[in-house]
């Protein structure tokens, strides 16, 4: 699955970390979604923006390293729809249980 290739996708370069979260389209597909803010992406992931999350993972481009960050993603969500005040929706729920 992912983790056999993914490193080889890390560009050389200026120092930036970038943000992929890998998202299913349908049952045989998954593809990959390159972000370069984290703010950003947690917001698209609340707004719904994905179709269905599965893991979002952090390049370091200069460092050259990754790191499934979805466990403080999903953190962060739920973080957030505290304070907002407002249910975790519907789309989100199998990528939080899964990574909570």
């Amino acid at each position: 699955m992912l983790e056999a290739g993914v490193s080889s996708v890390v560009p050389y370069g200026a120092d930036q970390t970038l943000f992929v979260v890998i998202d299913r389209r349908d049952e045989a597909t998954e593809i990959p979604i390159e972000r370069s803010d984290l703010e950003a992406t947690i917001g698209e992931l609340v707004a719904g923006c994905f179709n269905d999350p599965i893991k979002v993972i952090s390049f370091n481009t200069l460092e050259h390293w990754m790191k499934d960050i979805s466990t403080d993603v999903v953190g962060e969500i739920k973080a957030r729809c505290d304070i907002y005040g407002i249910e975790l929706p519907d789309y989100l729920s199998d990528f939080v249980e899964s990574h909570s």
